[in-house]
Protein backbone atom coordinates (compact mmCIF):
# COMPACT_ATOMS: atom_id res chain seq x y z
CA UNK A 1 0.00 0.00 0.00
CA UNK A 2 1.25 3.02 -1.20
CA UNK A 3 1.26 5.90 1.61
CA UNK A 4 0.91 9.70 0.37
CA UNK A 5 2.74 12.29 2.89
CA UNK A 6 0.04 14.77 4.46
CA UNK A 7 1.13 18.38 3.27
CA UNK A 8 1.60 20.44 6.47
CA UNK A 9 1.08 24.01 6.27
CA UNK A 10 4.49 26.23 7.57
CA UNK A 11 4.23 29.34 9.32
CA UNK A 12 5.66 31.94 6.99
CA UNK A 13 8.80 33.83 7.80
CA UNK A 14 9.31 37.58 9.19
CA UNK A 15 10.06 38.49 5.75
CA UNK A 16 7.26 37.30 3.93
CA UNK A 17 4.46 38.73 6.75
CA UNK A 18 6.08 42.40 5.93
CA UNK A 19 6.03 44.73 2.86
CA UNK A 20 9.57 45.53 1.03
CA UNK A 21 10.01 48.58 2.65
CA UNK A 22 9.89 47.47 6.29
CA UNK A 23 12.24 44.44 5.94
CA UNK A 24 14.91 46.77 4.39
CA UNK A 25 14.26 48.69 7.41
CA UNK A 26 15.06 45.69 9.64
CA UNK A 27 17.66 44.76 8.00
CA UNK A 28 19.14 48.23 8.81
CA UNK A 29 18.01 48.73 12.22
CA UNK A 30 19.49 45.20 12.99
CA UNK A 31 22.92 46.37 11.45
CA UNK A 32 22.81 49.04 13.37
CA UNK A 33 22.73 47.22 16.99
CA UNK A 34 25.41 44.95 15.31
CA UNK A 35 27.93 48.27 14.83
CA UNK A 36 26.70 49.58 18.09
CA UNK A 37 28.10 46.50 20.15
CA UNK A 38 30.95 46.36 17.96
CA UNK A 39 32.14 49.63 18.78
CA UNK A 40 31.38 48.58 22.55
CA UNK A 41 28.09 51.22 23.40
CA UNK A 42 25.70 47.96 25.00
CA UNK A 43 24.92 47.67 28.39
CA UNK A 44 24.13 44.07 29.32
CA UNK A 45 21.08 43.70 27.72
CA UNK A 46 19.89 47.06 28.35
CA UNK A 47 19.39 50.30 26.62
CA UNK A 48 17.58 50.20 23.43
CA UNK A 49 17.73 51.36 19.47
CA UNK A 50 14.24 51.85 17.55
CA UNK A 51 13.21 52.53 14.47
CA UNK A 52 9.60 53.98 12.52
CA UNK A 53 8.03 51.40 10.30
CA UNK A 54 7.77 53.24 7.38
CA UNK A 55 3.81 52.97 5.95
CA UNK A 56 0.83 54.84 7.43
CA UNK A 57 0.83 52.96 10.52
CA UNK A 58 2.51 54.50 13.78
CA UNK A 59 4.31 51.35 14.25
CA UNK A 60 8.23 51.33 15.06
CA UNK A 61 10.29 48.51 15.77
CA UNK A 62 12.57 47.75 18.80
CA UNK A 63 15.12 44.79 20.41
CA UNK A 64 13.84 41.84 21.47
CA UNK A 65 14.32 42.10 25.52
CA UNK A 66 16.39 39.52 26.87
CA UNK A 67 18.85 39.19 23.59
CA UNK A 68 22.18 41.04 23.47
CA UNK A 69 22.81 43.43 20.70
CA UNK A 70 24.93 40.86 18.66
CA UNK A 71 21.82 38.57 18.63
CA UNK A 72 19.97 40.91 16.73
CA UNK A 73 18.51 40.04 13.45
CA UNK A 74 16.21 41.44 10.71
CA UNK A 75 13.52 38.74 11.97
CA UNK A 76 13.76 39.09 15.55
CA UNK A 77 12.79 42.39 16.16
CA UNK A 78 9.96 43.34 18.15
CA UNK A 79 7.03 45.44 16.00
CA UNK A 80 5.02 47.68 18.38
CA UNK A 81 2.25 50.58 17.76
CA UNK A 82 2.56 53.82 20.38
CA UNK A 83 0.48 51.90 23.09
CA UNK A 84 3.29 49.67 23.76
CA UNK A 85 0.96 46.51 21.85
CA UNK A 86 2.89 43.86 19.80
CA UNK A 87 1.04 44.00 16.26
CA UNK A 88 2.73 41.09 15.03
CA UNK A 89 3.72 37.92 16.89
CA UNK A 90 6.83 37.59 18.62
CA UNK A 91 8.39 35.69 21.85
CA UNK A 92 10.14 38.43 22.79
CA UNK A 93 8.86 41.06 25.41
CA UNK A 94 9.55 44.65 24.94
CA UNK A 95 11.71 46.46 27.61
CA UNK A 96 8.87 48.96 29.43
CA UNK A 97 11.14 51.88 29.44
CA UNK A 98 12.65 51.66 26.18
CA UNK A 99 9.15 51.74 25.21
CA UNK A 100 8.58 54.62 27.19
CA UNK A 101 11.47 57.22 25.54
CA UNK A 102 11.03 55.71 22.55
CA UNK A 103 7.82 55.89 22.14
CA UNK A 104 7.68 59.37 23.11
CA UNK A 105 10.18 60.71 20.17
CA UNK A 106 8.29 58.62 17.53
CA UNK A 107 4.96 60.34 19.13
CA UNK A 108 6.13 64.29 18.94
CA UNK A 109 8.70 63.69 15.80
CA UNK A 110 7.43 62.40 12.57
CA UNK A 111 11.24 63.69 11.18
CA UNK A 112 12.27 61.05 12.98
CA UNK A 113 13.13 57.56 11.84
CA UNK A 114 15.63 56.23 14.13
CA UNK A 115 16.08 56.54 18.38
CA UNK A 116 19.12 55.22 19.19
CA UNK A 117 19.78 55.29 23.54
CA UNK A 118 23.28 54.35 25.08
CA UNK A 119 24.25 53.61 28.25
CA UNK A 120 28.21 53.65 27.68
CA UNK A 121 30.76 55.27 30.34
CA UNK A 122 31.64 58.61 28.72
CA UNK A 123 27.95 59.19 28.12
CA UNK A 124 27.34 58.48 31.87
CA UNK A 125 30.05 60.66 32.92
CA UNK A 126 29.42 63.60 30.44
CA UNK A 127 25.74 63.37 31.83
CA UNK A 128 26.59 63.48 35.54
CA UNK A 129 28.64 67.12 35.01
CA UNK A 130 26.71 70.30 35.20
CA UNK A 131 28.36 71.29 31.48
CA UNK A 132 26.78 71.94 27.59
CA UNK A 133 28.28 70.38 24.76
CA UNK A 134 30.81 72.78 24.36
CA UNK A 135 32.42 74.26 20.72
CA UNK A 136 36.06 72.07 20.84
CA UNK A 137 36.64 70.14 18.32
CA UNK A 138 35.31 69.97 14.60
CA UNK A 139 32.83 67.07 15.92
CA UNK A 140 31.24 68.62 18.46
CA UNK A 141 29.62 71.24 16.21
CA UNK A 142 27.53 68.83 14.72
CA UNK A 143 25.89 69.20 18.28
CA UNK A 144 26.37 72.31 19.51
CA UNK A 145 23.54 74.54 20.05
CA UNK A 146 21.22 71.36 18.97
CA UNK A 147 21.48 69.25 22.38
CA UNK A 148 18.70 69.10 24.80
CA UNK A 149 18.87 67.83 28.15
CA UNK A 150 16.31 66.08 30.68
CA UNK A 151 16.58 65.31 34.04
CA UNK A 152 16.59 62.08 35.71
CA UNK A 153 13.13 60.76 37.19
CA UNK A 154 14.08 57.34 37.77
CA UNK A 155 13.75 54.34 35.81
CA UNK A 156 11.62 55.21 32.85
CA UNK A 157 8.42 53.20 33.33
CA UNK A 158 6.31 56.15 33.90
CA UNK A 159 4.40 56.98 30.74
CA UNK A 160 3.98 60.47 32.01
CA UNK A 161 7.37 61.04 31.47
CA UNK A 162 6.97 60.95 28.00
CA UNK A 163 5.87 64.55 27.93
CA UNK A 164 9.20 65.85 29.69
CA UNK A 165 11.34 63.83 27.05
CA UNK A 166 9.60 65.56 24.14
CA UNK A 167 9.65 68.87 25.75
CA UNK A 168 13.36 68.50 27.02
CA UNK A 169 14.52 67.41 23.16
CA UNK A 170 12.68 69.61 21.37
CA UNK A 171 13.67 69.90 17.58
CA UNK A 172 17.34 68.79 18.73
CA UNK A 173 19.30 65.61 16.96
CA UNK A 174 20.40 65.00 20.69
CA UNK A 175 19.44 64.69 23.82
CA UNK A 176 21.74 64.25 26.99
CA UNK A 177 19.80 62.03 30.17
CA UNK A 178 20.96 63.54 33.12
CA UNK A 179 22.42 60.85 35.44
CA UNK A 180 21.62 58.48 32.46
CA UNK A 181 23.07 58.37 29.27
CA UNK A 182 22.72 59.40 25.71
CA UNK A 183 20.00 59.41 23.13
CA UNK A 184 20.00 60.59 19.18
CA UNK A 185 17.09 61.28 16.84
CA UNK A 186 17.93 61.07 13.47
CA UNK A 187 15.90 61.00 10.17
CA UNK A 188 17.37 57.42 8.76
CA UNK A 189 19.08 54.66 10.32
CA UNK A 190 22.15 55.57 8.99
CA UNK A 191 22.18 59.21 9.97
CA UNK A 192 21.75 57.99 13.41
CA UNK A 193 24.49 55.29 13.38
CA UNK A 194 26.59 58.63 12.58
CA UNK A 195 25.21 61.10 15.31
CA UNK A 196 25.79 58.33 18.09
CA UNK A 197 29.10 57.63 17.08
CA UNK A 198 30.01 60.47 16.74
CA UNK A 199 28.66 62.31 20.18
CA UNK A 200 30.38 59.46 22.13
CA UNK A 201 33.48 60.87 21.11
CA UNK A 202 32.51 64.32 21.54
CA UNK A 203 31.65 63.60 25.43
CA UNK A 204 34.77 61.46 25.50
CA UNK A 205 36.62 64.23 23.98
CA UNK A 206 34.97 66.99 26.27
CA UNK A 207 36.13 65.41 29.88
CA UNK A 208 39.30 64.46 28.42
CA UNK A 209 39.97 68.07 27.42
CA UNK A 210 38.74 68.98 30.72
CA UNK A 211 40.81 67.06 32.82
CA UNK A 212 43.53 68.12 30.75
CA UNK A 213 43.14 71.85 31.15
CA UNK A 214 42.44 71.80 35.11
CA UNK A 215 45.51 69.27 35.43
CA UNK A 216 47.58 71.75 33.45
CA UNK A 217 46.44 74.36 34.74
CA UNK A 218 45.01 76.32 31.72
CA UNK A 219 41.85 76.80 29.50
CA UNK A 220 40.14 75.10 27.02
CA UNK A 221 40.66 76.68 23.64
CA UNK A 222 36.75 77.19 22.59
CA UNK A 223 35.84 77.84 18.71
CA UNK A 224 33.89 81.47 18.37
CA UNK A 225 30.29 81.18 18.46
CA UNK A 226 30.03 82.97 15.06
CA UNK A 227 32.29 80.04 13.49
CA UNK A 228 31.00 77.37 15.61
CA UNK A 229 27.31 78.32 14.47
CA UNK A 230 28.28 78.68 10.99
CA UNK A 231 29.99 75.00 11.04
CA UNK A 232 26.76 73.20 12.86
CA UNK A 233 24.54 75.08 9.80
CA UNK A 234 26.61 72.46 7.73
CA UNK A 235 25.47 69.67 9.61
CA UNK A 236 22.25 70.81 9.54
CA UNK A 237 22.41 70.72 5.88
CA UNK A 238 23.81 66.86 6.20
CA UNK A 239 20.89 65.31 7.99
CA UNK A 240 19.01 67.43 5.31
CA UNK A 241 20.50 65.38 2.85
CA UNK A 242 20.31 62.39 4.82
CA UNK A 243 16.49 62.84 4.90
CA UNK A 244 16.77 62.81 1.19
CA UNK A 245 18.22 59.79 0.62
CA UNK A 246 22.02 61.02 -0.43
CA UNK A 247 24.43 58.51 0.32
CA UNK A 248 25.99 57.98 3.19
CA UNK A 249 29.91 57.07 2.62
CA UNK A 250 30.34 56.62 6.50
CA UNK A 251 26.99 54.03 6.93
CA UNK A 252 28.15 52.36 3.51
CA UNK A 253 32.07 51.44 4.35
CA UNK A 254 30.76 50.20 8.16
CA UNK A 255 27.94 48.00 6.63
CA UNK A 256 30.37 46.55 3.70
CA UNK A 257 33.08 45.39 6.81
CA UNK A 258 29.94 44.11 9.35
CA UNK A 259 28.71 42.06 5.96
CA UNK A 260 32.39 40.49 5.37
CA UNK A 261 32.75 39.87 9.29
CA UNK A 262 29.12 38.72 9.71
CA UNK A 263 25.92 39.05 7.89
CA UNK A 264 23.60 37.00 10.54
CA UNK A 265 22.02 40.48 10.96
CA UNK A 266 20.20 40.00 7.46
CA UNK A 267 17.93 36.76 8.38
Amino acid sequence: MTVTAMSVPTQPGVREQVSADEWQTRVDLAALYRLVAAEGMTDLAATHISARVPGPDDHFLINPYGLMYEEVTASNLVKVDLNGEKVMESPFPVNPAGFTIHSAVHMARPDVACVVHTHTAAGMAFASVETEVLPLSQTAMQFYGRTGFHAWEGISTDLDERERIVRDLGQNRALILHNHGLLVAGPTIPASWVLIFQLERVCRTQLEAMAAARAMGTDLVLVPVAVAEKTAEGFDQSLRNAAEGRTNFDWDAHLSALDAEDDSFRH
